[in-house]
């Protein structure tokens, strides 16, 4: 179910669906890594202003889906402009700063995004880019991404699917938005 609240900036509306918390798993792989995989907690929030603010935490799970260590952090801005491209500001726990742009789908809740510009410190590891995809799909959020480095071409090297996650106040708000001419059965609802 896609929420949109009454404060949120009108250009944000082509991106609601990516509002709230997320958390699922995924499969990491890339050459010269270990190849795992990780749990994922993702959140995109907004204050009113044209942008949503982002937070990702990953980190490796064992065989039983257990939290072995952290794997990557993120947060970043994401603006929509009114020609359905998208901007995106990101940080990365590693040392790296990274400008991407890219667009959103038509009649989809689709975002293909591309670097655009890079900058590392002195202790982040080789990279030169990388392109993501993420796409609503039946109420969850999946995303892929690519990574490019002076060594190995650019390639697929994460990717998750991620869940809504349902607070107690989530379910307290939709109980009262519920319409007071509920069938008491449950079962005429669906007749």
């Amino acid at each position: 179910m896609i929420e949109i609240p009454s404060d949120l900036h009108k250009d944000l509306l082509p991106v609601a669906f990516l509002l709230g918390n997320w958390a699922g798993a995924g499969v990491h792989d890339f050459p010269g890594s270990e190849k795992c995989n990780f749990g994922q907690e993702v959140t995109f929030t907004h204050d009113g202003r044209d942008f949503l603010e982002y937070h990702s935490h990953t980190w490796v799970l064992d065989a039983d889906g257990n939290k072995v260590r952290p794997l990557e952090t993120e947060s970043g801005f994401w603006r929509v402009h009114p020609d359905r491209k998208v901007e995106v500001v990101m940080t990365r726990d590693d040392g790296i700063v990274e400008i991407w742009y890219g667009d959103l789908a038509a009649k989809t809740p689709q975002i293909d995004l591309v670097t655009d510009a890079v900058a590392r410190t002195a202790a982040s590891g080789p990279y030169t880019g990388g392109k993501r995809l993420y796409g609503y799909v039946k109420s969850d959020l999946m995303w892929v991404g690519e990574k490019q480095t002076p060594e190995v071409e650019l390639r697929p090297y994460m990717s998750a699917h991620l869940k809504k996650v349902v607070t107690p106040e989530d379910v307290e708000r939709w109980a009262k938005a519920l319409p007071d001419d509920m069938p008491d059965d449950g079962i005429a609802f669906f007749k």
